[in-house]
């Protein structure tokens, strides 16, 4: 499904560096297209504001801090209302879809794509497509007015419905055309996989020249998005700032961190471990750790860890519980899974089946700590994975969540397509398919924020030199991983940031 050999890219170059990575219009492909006045004019609601609609050159950088030298870089364009649009309102026909996991927030947009499409835009044809993406061939619609969707970010979950797979790009672009939907806006709400598939479904729109807007919006509770790019010497910086439902699930996951403090509290030599979500990111386990305060170990994907051995868990483990008489540990779901015999099994979306390391781990804690009576724990596991994707959105997600969908309906309207909205910097801004498609976004150990991270637990790094059962030193992953991080911190020292 991957889309970024054939996808149309745009950029403007100019003076001293400057590149705005643009995503496409439907004048790219469709000549001599009628315009209309957009219809903010004349709407109450935007009466006060100064400046109606942004200007056209209007351009977010991709990065903040620079060095004296540094040329000006990449650019996004600005998002927001213009002056033309490419729809007259009684033509749009619009949808909207939901794919892949829950996640916060999800309702929260549908119902904001609802109402702008209808308080700004005057457009009252708006379809929910039930189920994901097989929705469009297979299952029936929903008709969403305003008054259907006014409670929904009440609720958690999706009033859409959704699925992980049934992508037929054909099949999907058919059904398109075949409801009549000859100008439209498909509004797709989903992660990685899903706005692959859109990127998909974009190029065959455009392909059959349909002036049909695709337009995404990022969908991933892990903050993962891989709306990233690849500097030297494999740093990576992500561009969105952040993706909607990860407040949220921040905040939730403090429920879970404070029963498994309280837990190991009230026990001898009490452990608490918390799993939460995070494949292949550990944004969730990392910023409740730092926001709980509570946790004396956290362990994510892209720090490797080991159990035995000096500088291993279990030895941090033993000292904290001898000096605290109690510790906490969170654990993301993708952590150690290089230490579980693998399993080779995807699910529909084609993600790799993980095993229950919260399990795995809080088994090989007890079994070690069991032997001879080496210190007699007691171990509390908790599981909030579930729980945390199924509750409505809080005050600042929703507040994102309206950003985020007023902004791609304000593109869609002024006929952009085949881009994402997201915020960069603080602005809201449109990101081209083909930057969704890139890299996952994923916690750089080398970077501040995990530093912090490690000052606050005071837990080790786990980048020494793992020590085998019999004693001897094995200079495996962890003293080949800790070369390598040395080596980018002497090379790269400065280019750290928050």
């Amino acid at each position: 499904m991957g889309s970024d050999s054939n996808y149309q890219r745009k950029e403007v170059k100019g003076e001293f560096g400057y590149v705005l990575q643009d995503v496409p219009h439907f004048t790219d492909y469709i000549p001599d297209l009628p315009t209309y006045p957009n219809p903010l004019r004349s709407n109450p609601a935007y009466s006060v504001v100064k400046q109606y609609f942004v200007d056209m050159d209007d351009s977010v950088p991709e990065k903040v801090v620079v060095h004296k030298d540094t040329a000006r870089g990449i650019h996004f364009r600005r998002a927001g209302p213009r002056q033309k649009v490419y729809f007259a309102p009684d033509d749009v026909h619009a949808c909207i879809v939901t794919c892949g996991g829950l996640c916060p927030g999800l309702n929260t947009v549908i119902r904001e794509i609802v109402q702008s499409l209808d308080y700004m835009y005057g457009v009252n044809k708006v379809l929910g497509i039930d189920g994901g993406y097989r929705g469009f061939y297979s299952k029936n619609t929903i008709t969403l007015t305003p008054k259907l969707v006014n409670d929904i970010h009440k609720r958690g979950g999706t009033i859409l419905g959704t699925s992980r797979g049934g992508h037929d790009t054909m099949k999907i672009v058919d059904s398109i055309q075949d409801r009549g939907i000859n100008q439209a806006c498909v509004y797709i709400i989903g992660g990685d996989g899903t706005l692959n598939g859109a990127a998909v479904i974009y190029e065959e729109i455009r392909k059959r020249g349909l002036k049909v807007a695709v337009v995404g919006i990022p969908k991933t509770i892990d903050n993962d998005i891989p709306v990233s790019v690849l500097l030297p010497f494999l740093l990576e910086k992500r561009v969105i700032d952040r993706s909607f439902g990860f407040d949220t699930a921040v905040e939730e996951a403090q429920r879970a961190i404070n029963a498994a403090h309280v837990e190991a509290q009230s026990a001898e030599n009490g452990i608490g471990v918390v799993k939460l979500m995070g494949r292949y990111s550990g944004f969730i386990a990392m910023y409740a750790t730092l926001a709980s305060r509570d946790v004396d170990c956290c362990l994510i994907p892209e720090s490797p860890f080991y159990l035995e051995g000096n500088g291993g868990l279990f030895e941090y483990i033993e000292k904290t519980l001898k000096v605290n008489g109690h510790m906490v540990i969170v654990i993301a779901e993708g952590a150690g899974q290089e230490l579980l015999a693998a399993k080779n099994e995807q699910d529909a979306s084609g993600n790799k089946l993980l095993q229950d390391v919260g399990l795995w781990i809080s088994q090989k804690i007890k079994d070690h700590f069991g032997k001879q009576d080496r210190l007699p724990i007691t171990l509390k596991y908790i599981d909030p994975t579930y729980m945390i994707r199924a509750i409505p959105s809080n005050a600042a997600d929703n507040v994102y969540c309206t950003l985020l969908a007023q902004s791609a309906v304000h593109g869609a309207m002024a006929g952009y397509t085949g881009f994402t909205s997201g915020l960069v910097n603080g602005r809201q801004t449109y990101i081209p398919f083909y930057r969704v498609t890139e890299k996952q976004n994923k916690v750089v150990i080398t970077d501040r924020m995990w530093a912090r991270l490690l000052s606050s637990t005071n837990q080790p790094s786990f980048l020494g030199p793992k020590v085998d059962e019999d004693g001897g030193e094995n200079t495996g992953p962890q003293s080949v991983h800790k070369l390598v991080l040395c080596w980018i911190g002497i090379v790269k020292r400065n280019e750290f940031s928050d």
